[in-house]
């Protein structure tokens, strides 16, 4: 048995077991990413829809994921890699890519223009080896590593990553501590001392997703937008708008005039505010 230290929740692995994730695994007494290079994903996307709107606006990106999640969001978009049961299928379905190749096929994506890889469709903190092993491939060949992450990792576990990583999008998915510990499974405090790390190191973005009755009050973006000021007036917040999904289709979409008042509250605070899904 050994124990995971990437997130609070500090797993107890057995030989041969899973974490919370799905991913972490013990093998010969040590805790490795039981999905190392297991890809289910890949995509040559615009730079816009991780989203990004002010880290190298126009350009393309490879995007990858893998299989498994440490949150447990209710309206997971991504559901069937995250943590339902389809995620178990992913574990055979999924193709093994080496770091190496995935730097190389990055390379050949350069001609319609690539500019490196993201991490993302799943959680890539809780495989963040495999971050880091590519990453140190991509950056001779000028190629950049994005992460698009939920932010739920102790920033000493996954420190080496802040060297290696250019640009994050981190959810800040609320503002409350019940919000995060009753609905998503998670850690709002973890999240919030992984931001302030990253943008030490690293240029950074932010999503809030906006779900009706649940963290879409003007108090609590005031009280976000305050926070994210606090660290950088110019740091980019995306609030999207929710539409049902998943667990949660117990409410309607979030009104579009919702959302752009939330705009309006952030902006207060915030040089650079984006509205999504509307």
């Amino acid at each position: 048995m050994a124990r995971c230290s990437v997130c609070y929740r500090r797993c107890d692995i057995k030989e041969g077991g899973y974490g919370f994730c799905g991913v972490r695994t013990c093998r010969d007494g040590k805790v490795i990413p039981g999905n190392y290079g297991r890809i289910t994903s890949i995509a040559l996307d615009p730079i816009e829809k991780k989203p990004f709107s002010r880290f190298m606006p126009g350009s393309r990106i490879v995007s990858v994921g893998s299989y498994g999640c440490n949150l447990r969001c209710p309206f997971c978009q991504n559901y069937r890699i995250s943590w339902s049961q389809e995620a178990e299928a992913c574990k055979t379905d999924s193709v093994y890519v080496s770091p190496e190749k995935l730097a190389e096929i990055a390379e050949e994506q350069k001609e319609n223009g690539n500019i490196g890889v993201a991490f993302t469709y799943n959680e890539p903190l809780i495989s963040y080896e495999y971050v880091l092993d590519t990453a140190k491939l991509l950056k001779p060949k000028g190629l950049k590593t994005v992460l698009v992450t939920n932010g739920m990792a102790d920033p000493s576990s996954v420190e080496e990553l802040f060297s290696c990583v250019d640009a994050m999008n981190i959810d800040l998915k609320g503002f409350t501590d019940s919000y995060y510990e009753e609905l998503l499974k998670g850690d709002r405090r973890m999240v919030m001392d992984f931001i302030g790390e990253a943008v030490k190191h690293c240029y950074v973005e932010l999503t809030t997703l906006i779900i009706p009755g649940e963290n879409d009050s003007e108090e609590e973006m005031a009280e976000l937008s305050a926070w994210v000021g606090d660290l950088g007036p110019d740091i980019p917040l995306h609030i999207s708008r929710f539409f049902p999904r998943f667990h949660m289709t117990d409410r309607d979409a979030t009104p579009v005039e919702k959302v752009l008042r939330l705009k309006e509250v952030a902006e207060k605070n915030l040089r650079y505010v984006y509205t999504g899904n509307i």
